[in-house]
């Protein structure tokens, strides 16, 4: 959903990345009118916007509204649940569950994103083998997480998507990448079916179709990125 730019508010991203997925979706949520920037080089340079709004970490996502810039994809998504009003509420309004919400996401990223970096540098077969483990270990607390949560629904947020929803959707696409390159499935429907659940629900909602990039696109950029070809 991009814009003119008229309405002040501009998101600098790349396609690839899981984090800029989570900003776009948010925002489509929420239907905020923005200017979509693509940082079509990330891996070679930085544009003169991304250093100028994000000089500390020079990378994206950056959301920047009325010419302030906020930083780091899971705090992006809360601005925009806190800024607009228009749209549903990401986050829940009950103050435990909205510290939950922010735990389990803070959980996928600290957690699940890491345990999956971890089997894509996994340096041989042991190495595979205990990092391919630990991010079992990471997935079935998020399945126990997600049965609490939605309470037999579709989503995280129950019946309609939110904040942990984005959270856990957006790095589905480095898991399909690992899935794809280690022959292994770690969303299984007799292990993980709950995720499975949502993690569909997710994909084929309409606030992400436009954003979320196939698993034969994402596998020929890392092919590129780490020189596999």
């Amino acid at each position: 959903m991009a814009s003119d730019g008229s309405s002040g508010v501009m998101l600098l991203g790349t396609w690839s990345s899981p984090f800029a997925v989570r900003a776009r979706v948010a925002l489509h949520l929420k239907s905020v009118t923005y200017e979509y920037v693509e940082e079509a080089d990330i891996l070679n340079s930085k544009s003169e916007l991304l250093l100028k709004y994000n000089p500390i970490h020079k990378k994206v996502p950056v959301l920047i509204h009325g010419d302030k810039p906020i930083c780091e994809s899971l705090n992006i998504v809360q601005y925009i649940d806190e800024a607009w009003l228009s749209g549903p509420a990401l986050l829940p309004t009950d103050p435990h569950d909205r510290a939950m919400a922010r735990f389990w996401g803070q959980y996928i990223d600290t957690q699940c994103f890491a345990a999956i970096n971890g089997v894509a540098v996994a340096k041989d077969e042991e190495g595979r083998k205990a990092a391919a483990a630990n991010l079992d270990e990471c997935l079935g607390k998020l399945e126990e997480a997600f049965e609490k949560c939605s309470k037999g629904r579709d989503f995280f947020g129950g019946d309609s998507m939110g904040f942990v929803d984005i959270a856990w959707g957006s790095i589905l696409g480095p898991l399909w990448v690992i899935e794809r390159f280690s022959g292994v499935q770690f969303l299984r429907q007799d292990k993980t079916p709950g995720l499975v659940r949502c993690s569909e629900s997710f994909c084929a909602h309409d606030a992400v179709k436009p954003y979320m990039p196939t698993v034969e696109k994402l596998v020929e950029f890392a092919m590129k990125k780490f020189n596999l070809q």
